[in-house]
């Protein structure tokens, strides 16, 4: 790729990301203006009061997935996006999910599964999936 493409790409990554953060205080701003001007006809509400994930976490199984999993598969991540159109929306996040096995979320994690890439030993070791996975399946083989 020559320098000058380069250079196009990353001007495109920048001008995207700034459309990104100016859209979301776009949203924001219109979601205190429905807020505090109860008399307007249309109200624009943010689905998640926000745009901060929740990260926290109760227990280390549950760490490790706020840490390796949760950026895509909690509220606002692209995996739960993807995962509402195909199923209800309040079970796409995988925590609300009770059909899930150990067994199906380490395969779908070590070979990928639709958009999911796949997750390396590297990035995620077997026994920190083999964690979350658990964790995950609460309790199912």
């Amino acid at each position: 790729m020559s320098i000058r493409n380069r250079r196009a790409c990353g001007i495109a990554a920048v001008a995207a990301m700034l459309a990104l953060v100016a859209g979301s205080s776009l949203v924001m701003a219109q979601d205190k203006a429905s807020k505090s001007d109860q008399t307007s006809g249309t109200q624009i509400t943010n689905a998640y009061g926000g745009f901060l994930q929740d990260r926290s976490y109760s227990s280390p199984a549950e760490h490790l997935f706020v840490e390796k999993c949760s950026m895509c598969h909690r509220q606002t991540g692209m995996g739960t996006v993807l995962l509402a159109r195909r199923m209800k929306p309040d079970v796409a996040m995988l925590e609300k999910r009770d059909d899930l096995t150990e067994d199906y979320i380490i395969q779908a994690a070590r070979t990928g599964i639709g958009n999911m890439p796949r997750i390396t030993r590297g990035e995620v070791s077997d026994a920190q999936l083999k964690a979350i996975a658990q964790y995950l399946a609460k309790g199912k083989k």
